[in-house]
């Protein structure tokens, strides 16, 4: 089996699903990549089991076809030290050994049998499908993955929910403290009338969807069973293991009609917040954000330490005075992953979750973002 791969787009590849291996792998078979050749489409396969990422580019002066297991570490390290240049592969079928020559030298591999990794899992005849643009994808994982949990008792929580009805998909993280709803639109789905569809995809693969996508353009489609979800791109196939079980009910946890409502400049409170958030309590990061009209004042402290610090904001309100807490770290992460220039607290009272939404939503989108106060001592 022979070929000749350009070396530059073959690392951008390898580079790309490399990132599913796992630095420990319960099988030794998963520290490699699987090449398989086959007419002049060389396809690149890494799995840690749960996941799996499949590329394929095209490749010159091709000799024989067939599978061979190629160390996945070495490989990458020998092919980041080459500048463009076309690289000829030598794979002997009967020992599977590998002999790459470059301009200026050779280097020798010895391969597995390709035969023993993992078969990519195949979906059921009734798997559903969902097909959307890259971009509302990639702008739906952006936003809702830094809520998932980590949380081992609780695993539905350590994934994006992806809930479709038959006219939105509505993704959805949560770790219990912070809350995020992202409602699009999507281009086509198999459900109708009041049906709906819905799957967790675990943090994980999550990851390697949002370093994949801005890559890609076009449209992605999505095929979905009971257990395991397909992502289909321009270049690459993703197939993952979802996570079982039944996720919140997020709608009960959203207030409805707050009473207050602030309307405030995004990059000047985070920029506050940060300040501030300087001299907070290390352990608890309590902030304190107090109302009044057209003003904010935010304040920290650590008595332990005898500091503190204040700032004054300016805002839009005209409502009652009302004070409330929050985690700090919590309140800027939702505030770096909204992209108006203006946001909108939305409050009922201080023990009660707040919601933090943008002024303008981009145009087919809906997002909600929402924080569990912390208890204030007046």
């Amino acid at each position: 089996m022979k070929f000749i791969a350009s070396s530059t787009e073959l690392l951008s590849h390898l580079q790309a699903i490399s990132r599913v291996i796992n630095s420990k792998n319960s099988l030794p078979i998963l520290d490699n990549f699987l090449f398989e050749l086959n007419g002049n489409t060389l396809t690149m396969t890494a799995s840690d089991i749960e996941t799996t990422l499949v590329t394929s580019m095209e490749v010159e002066s091709v000799e024989g076809a067939g599978k061979v297991a190629v160390a996945s570490r070495l490989l990458l390290d020998t092919l980041r030290e080459f500048s463009e240049q076309p690289l000829s592969f030598d794979i002997n079928d009967s020992n599977l050994a590998l002999v790459i020559t470059s301009s200026n030298g050779s280097y020798n591999f010895i391969g597995q049998n390709g035969d023993e990794y993992p078969r990519l899992p195949e979906l059921q005849d009734n798997a559903r499908q969902l097909t959307l643009a890259v971009d509302t994808l990639e702008k739906g994982i952006a936003k809702t993955l830094f809520a998932t949990a980590d949380d081992e008792l609780r695993p539905v929580m350590n994934g994006i929910f992806f809930d479709i009805d038959a006219a939105d998909l509505t993704m959805v993280a949560t770790d219990a403290h912070k809350l995020v709803r992202y409602k699009a639109k999507y281009v086509a789905a198999s459900v109708q009338g009041d049906e709906r569809e819905s799957f967790i995809l675990p943090k994980k693969p999550a990851n390697m969807l949002k370093n994949l996508l801005p890559r890609e353009a076009g449209e992605v489609a999505i095929e979905f069973d009971n257990k395991n979800a397909r992502f289909r791109l321009e270049n690459y196939t993703m197939v993952c293991r979802q996570v079982e079980g039944r996720f919140p009910n997020y709608n009960g946890v959203i207030p409805k009609g707050n009473p207050y409502k602030i309307i405030v400049d995004r990059v000047s409170i985070l920029n506050a917040l940060k300040r501030v958030q300087v001299f907070s309590n290390q352990g608890s990061n309590l902030i304190r954000l107090a109302f009044s009209p057209n003003t904010i004042h935010v304040s920290a402290q650590d008595i332990d330490f005898s500091i503190s610090a204040e700032e004054t904001v300016n805002c839009q309100y005209d409502g009652e005075p009302i004070n409330i807490g929050f985690k700090s770290s919590f309140l800027i992460d939702i505030l770096n992953n909204i992209d108006s220039s203006d946001v909108v607290f939305e409050l009922a009272d201080p023990s009660r979750a707040g919601l933090i939404l943008p002024f303008e939503n981009a145009e087919g989108e809906d997002l909600l973002m929402l924080l569990m106060p912390m208890l204030l001592n007046e």
